[in-house]
């Protein structure tokens, strides 16, 4: 079938799979044409593995450190008429050309959440690899059944306090509107703590530690966001907030385990804000991306996934030196978008954003571009009007 973009509010329901696995060489040509990654992990877990930074770092912990790889997804083949989601063919490429280098890969497709894909993990993990030295937990979900109560939580994008009203932008006629959210209740807070916070990356990492899987001098990251001001009431002091406040106290505790059992690490990685499918849910933010591309890119510190996977991997957690953390103990990757002056001109363009000017001031074309190429859209060299197997 010849596949066209179909978007509606923040997502694409098709996907392209030759313009996916086109984006997924173009990220393995990167990390290659870098410096090989010295000291780097050998047996890496990814637990969202299929799209943004899990998948990013999965390309660079297998090509870029020549690392034997399993990943965990959830995700949908493709069905009558209707093609496979983004990530489905993202792992088919990146199965294609981990082939294709002689580098180990399995994969595991099914609810990351549940006690039934943990196990399935471990068993491979104890029957090919033994031990694993790096669990990289990257989940963007929006709901969770637990695996123990049975409860069904979803997560919600609220203030916590007052309502919260700012300008945003709608992507569909891209004009500037006015966005109100409402406030939190505790049970929405809860909620999204219990789907975005660090519960079930303890439970991996117990469940893996039970099964004697972990490699001495382990490692585990997972990802978080802090930001700006412009969007702390809806982020870092809304209900995400409270789960990435989760994320974060149970770094700290793993870590402690960890460094007495094992000599080993957890860690949360700060990393900037990106064109990902899971943030351009979020109102607010994506305007705040749009003008922070363009004040990076004028200053040619601008970065999408796999050139912050490859600096997180090269110049943080396998530089040969020791990890550098904040006052929190966080790795920070989000490092020049929070460069006093970037931030300072993204501001100054924010007050003055409008209808007249968002095209002067901010990087409307270059989030559609980004946007698109999540789903395989708008890479070059792919002919769109070629009938394709989905």
């Amino acid at each position: 079938m010849i596949v066209k973009p179909k978007i509606r509010g923040f997502i694409c329901t098709t996907a392209h799979p030759v313009g996916c696995e086109r984006h997924i060489e173009e990220q393995i040509n990167y990390v290659k044409k870098n410096p090989s990654i010295k000291n780097g992990p050998k047996k890496v877990l990814v637990i969202g593995a299929s799209t943004g930074y899990g998948l990013a770092s999965r390309i660079v912990a297998a090509f870029g450190c020549r690392a034997s790889t399993m990943g965990v997804y959830f995700e949908q083949p493709a069905e009558n008429k209707r093609t496979a989601t983004a990530g489905w063919y993202n792992a088919q490429a990146f199965q294609k050309f981990s082939k294709k280098e002689g580098l180990y890969f399995k994969d595991f497709n099914g609810d990351a959440f549940s006690d039934t894909i943990k196990q399935q993990v471990i068993d491979a993990i104890r029957q090919d690899w033994g031990k694993v030295d790096l669990i990289i937990y990257s989940v963007a979900a929006p709901r969770r059944l637990h695996p123990k109560t049975g409860q069904v939580s979803k997560s919600t994008l609220k203030p916590i306090g007052p309502p919260y009203t700012n300008k945003s932008i709608d992507f569909m006629n891209d004009q500037i509107i006015s966005i109100t959210l409402q406030s939190a209740t505790p049970d929405d807070v809860q909620q999204t703590i219990d789907v975005m916070g660090g519960e079930d990356w303890a439970m991996w990492m117990n469940a893996l530690e039970e099964s004697g899987l972990l490699a001495d001098g382990v490692m585990a990251i997972a990802y978080s966001y802090i930001g700006p001001e412009v969007t702390t009431p809806v982020y870092r002091n809304g209900t995400i907030g409270a789960a990435k406040e989760h994320l974060e106290t149970t770094a700290r505790q793993l870590n402690d385990h960890l460094q007495k059992t094992f000599k080993g690490h957890a860690y949360i990685s700060v990393n900037k804000a990106l064109v990902t499918q899971s943030s351009s849910a979020i109102p607010f933010i994506p305007l705040y991306f749009t003008i922070l591309m363009k004040v990076m890119k004028e200053k040619g510190l601008h970065e999408d996934c796999i050139q912050q996977m490859y600096r997180l991997f090269a110049q943080r957690i396998y530089s040969g030196g020791p990890v550098v953390v904040d006052a929190e103990g966080r790795i920070r990757v989000d490092d020049f978008e929070m460069r006093e002056d970037v931030q300072r001109e993204v501001n100054q363009l924010w007050e003055k954003v409008s209808n007249e000017n968002v095209f002067k001031v901010a990087d409307v074309e270059g989030y559609h571009k980004d946007f698109l190429k999540l789903f395989g859209f708008g890479i070059p060299g792919v002919d769109y009007e070629a009938d394709v197997e989905t």
